[in-house]
């Protein structure tokens, strides 16, 4: 019985990793695969924990720009207004996050919720893929404070699953004037503060819920994760700066369509 919850363990950590970094909502796939083969964690705390995975593999992708970054502080202006960019960015949804942990977790983790947003969602990246927005930054170096927080305020809509974190992020960045390019390493960028922090925040309220058979099966997501999201990571900004985000539109669109089509006449596993 255990050895097959770790293998939906591991099929739900390579989810997670293979479209966290997507405009595809790794959270609302993880739920809504979770609910059709019957994966059940503890307060949904696998499907934050998890991303821990993500996060390390983002952290070894970027180390060397990261490092270079740190080492620039004391003298260089403008690496210290880029971290006081993500920072500013990152605000709004940690103090959101705070306060309505509790309202997320317990009524928006619904699947109904997830495809309802998938679809919207899809139908919102069709519509600003193809529209004619001036490009001001091309640079996430140089995303002025004001524009980070706009972008930190549209990355408060992924706190219902299924909008998808790096899609709101990349999408707000596009109608604040960046390219696709930059918007998509800014979500990166934005990602490791907030995933970090989601994760710390039910790591506190949920650790004295979970045994040791729930930690290993986070520990095997958490593996996966990583492997999957350091090959996504990789290719992710070359494949939108060439196509851009309807294959992801199209993606998100029929995922929900067949969310919808599976509530209604699948059995849960």
């Amino acid at each position: 019985m255990f050895l097959y919850e770790a293998l939906k363990a591991l099929i739900l950590g390579v989810v997670e990793g293979f479209t966290e970094f997507l405009p595809v909502s790794s959270t609302g796939h993880l739920l809504l695969i979770g609910h059709f083969i019957g994966f059940e964690s503890k307060g949904k705390s696998f499907e934050v924990l998890v991303q821990l995975g993500a996060i390390l593999a983002i952290l070894l992708v970027y180390f060397r720009k990261l490092w270079s970054i740190a080492l620039a502080l004391p003298r260089d202006p403008g690496a210290r207004r880029f971290i006081i960019g993500v920072l500013v960015a990152f605000l709004p949804a940690a103090i959101i996050g705070a306060l309505a942990h509790s309202f997320i977790k317990g009524v928006l983790f619904d699947p109904r919720v997830v495809c309802t947003t998938l679809i919207a969602g899809g139908l919102i990246l069709l519509a600003v893929d193809d529209m004619p927005l001036e490009t001001k930054y091309t640079d996430v170096m140089q995303y002025p404070l004001s524009v980070c927080l706009k972008i930190g305020a549209f990355q408060c809509l992924a706190m219902v699953p299924g909008v998808s974190r790096s899609g709101a992020t990349i999408v707000g960045s596009m109608l604040m004037g960046a390219d696709k390019r930059s918007a998509a390493e800014f979500s990166f960028f934005l990602a490791m503060p907030t995933m970090a922090g989601a994760f710390a925040y039910d790591l506190m309220k949920n650790y004295k819920t979970l045994d040791f058979n729930d930690t290993v099966l986070i520990v095997i997501g958490f593996v996966s994760a990583f492997f999957a999201a350091l090959y996504v990571v990789r290719g992710f900004l070359q494949f939108v700066a060439s196509h851009g985000f309807k294959l992801f539109a199209y993606w998100r669109i029929i995922v929900g369509v067949l969310g919808w089509i599976g509530l209604y006449f699948l059995p849960v596993a």
